[in-house]
């Protein structure tokens, strides 16, 4: 689908990152604004990773409606924003800026709400009260994975090599446990659900070695990476016969909310994005 013509006051929105290139949120939003009919557009932004904070700085005052906001930045974003909601506050990082006509940003975090989404896309009832949701990671795609989940009502276990930074998020996410790296097959026993929310797997690189053998035949394994869209670490789950969830599902479900708060409409339902996404990632899939 290809995006419609936009005037001088077109409505002006997009991503930031280092490297922002093979995001593919351009190419969602995009197709959403074309089929609104919508005098808008959303662009691609990659300023020094140095210069990040100038860069958010300079488009104060709405003339950019507001950002998605991607690796390294999200921590740095809320850092600016005058105003952050909850999400925001409890993931410690912000995914999306926007910019209000006073001058003020606005900090808010949507990859909760997109991660919820997947799960239930993905893997209807996963929220099973026979065991607790462990969250590999303690850095803010942590953070925002174990505040969603929390949210939802399930229990949840914090795995990071570095305990220290599992007990941070603990502490700060008042329900959650920290676990001991060397504990983690111990708790993947009794796991009904398992979240990589490290950066292990971009890109197809590297991978995580976790004994996914353990867990229970109806166990439901997600990551949140989503270039490759089947990481080492979902193919070995689904080599266990297990049901997986894809990060390009909270990809899409993060991009609706920020959607409407960019454009101020939702996002054309009827629009299917996956199947553009997938075909972007040279795939045919579900």
């Amino acid at each position: 689908m290809r995006p419609t013509a936009f005037s001088g006051a077109a409505r002006v929105a997009g991503v930031v990152g280092a490297p922002v290139r093979q995001s593919l949120s351009p190419l969602i939003h995009n197709a959403w604004i074309a089929a609104a009919e919508l005098d808008a557009v959303y662009v691609p932004f990659s300023p020094a990773p140095n210069r990040f904070d100038a860069f958010v700085t300079a488009l104060k005052g709405g003339s950019v409606a507001g950002l998605n906001v991607t690796l390294p930045f999200k921590a740095a974003a809320l850092g600016l924003a005058d105003v952050a909601d909850p999400a925001a506050v409890a993931a410690g990082a912000a995914n999306l800026l926007l910019f209000c006509q006073d001058g003020r940003i606005e900090a808010r975090n949507t990859d909760g709400i997109g991660l919820l989404h997947a799960l239930d896309l993905q893997a209807p009832g996963w929220a099973s009260p026979a065991g607790p949701a462990v969250v590999l990671g303690a850095g803010g795609a942590a953070r925002g994975a174990v505040a969603a989940l929390l949210g939802a009502g399930s229990a949840v276990h914090v795995v990071n090599r570095t305990y220290e930074r599992a007990v941070e998020v603990a502490d700060d996410l008042q329900g959650a446990q920290p676990v001991a790296w060397g504990q983690l097959g111990e708790a993947l026993t009794e796991a009904t659900v398992v979240i990589n929310a490290t950066a292990a797997g971009l890109e197809g690189e590297g991978g995580l070695d976790i004994p996914l053998h353990v867990l229970g035949p109806h166990a439901v394994v997600m990551d949140m990476v989503y270039m490759p869209r089947l990481t080492p670490f979902l193919r070995q789950a689904k080599a266990r016969g297990l049901r997986t969830v894809d990060g390009l599902a909270m990809l899409i479900g993060q991009a609706v909310p920020s959607f409407e708060a960019l454009f101020g409409c939702p996002a054309p339902p009827e629009v299917d994005v996956r199947a553009l996404a997938l075909r972007a990632l040279g795939e045919a899939g579900p």
